[in-house]
């Protein structure tokens, strides 16, 4: 399973796609890694930095979306007032 999360006031929103079914071209996993992608480009235009989390491997900071990834952490810009 892949997932997508948006750190947010409300805590994080989540956008999850089956990986195995999108190695199948499975269209509803396709579409939720094209919606997946394009939160994530949304996301960094704004200033988010973007994290890959692996289960037993340190986090990664990532510039690009990966698909493959077991899970995708993203913390937009923090604004100071």
């Amino acid at each position: 399973m892949g997932m997508l999360r948006v750190m947010s006031r409300r805590g994080d929103d989540r956008i999850t796609w089956d990986s195995k079914k999108a190695q199948a071209n499975d269209p509803e996993a396709m579409a939720a890694i094209r919606e997946a992608e394009r939160i994530f480009n949304e996301e960094r235009v704004r200033g988010a930095t973007t994290f890959r989390v692996e289960t037993g491997k340190p986090v990664e900071r990532i510039e690009k979306f990966d698909r493959t990834a077991e899970q995708i952490v993203i913390v937009p810009r923090v604004v100071g007032g």
